[in-house]
């Protein structure tokens, strides 16, 4: 079911966040919905805090990822954190898709929040029937 484009939300997956840091392309698709944040509601999974952040440690070292997470956090978006609805929605998607457990706890998001899925992971495509998407260009 698509959403009316009135009452749509959104939930930057982690791709789509670093998209927006690395300037990559779908950047200004990302930075128009965080624009509208004053009149819609945006969300970022807790697990796009900690991936985003362990992949550019990894890449680019601890003081950059520490810098990313202090600009994720100024971000006008509302974090999805942990409870057990959210566990249970996860599960269910781990257990019956090829995710992996981050991804899950993504779509679960997206699905707990009724949001559209704003990414650039082809391995979402095994959800689309749960969760709708915006798909950015993939790498």
């Amino acid at each position: 079911m698509k959403k009316k484009e009135d009452n749509k939300t959104y939930l930057l997956d982690t791709s789509a966040i670093l998209a927006l840091w690395n300037t990559e392309d779908g950047a200004d698709t990302v930075e128009n919905i965080l624009k509208k944040s004053f009149n819609i509601s945006v969300f970022v999974s807790f697990m796009t805090f900690m991936e985003g952040k362990y992949r550019i440690w990894k890449e680019k070292g601890k003081t950059l990822a520490e810098e990313f997470y202090r600009d994720l956090r100024l971000l006008p978006v509302e974090r999805v954190d942990i409870d057990d609805g959210l566990i249970d929605i996860a599960s269910e998607i781990k257990a019956t898709n090829n995710l992996s457990v981050a991804d899950s706890w993504i779509i679960a998001s997206a699905i707990k929040t009724d949001s559209i899925l704003v990414h650039k992971d082809p391995e979402f495509e095994q959800v689309t029937d749960r969760v709708d998407m915006l798909k950015l260009p993939y790498k």
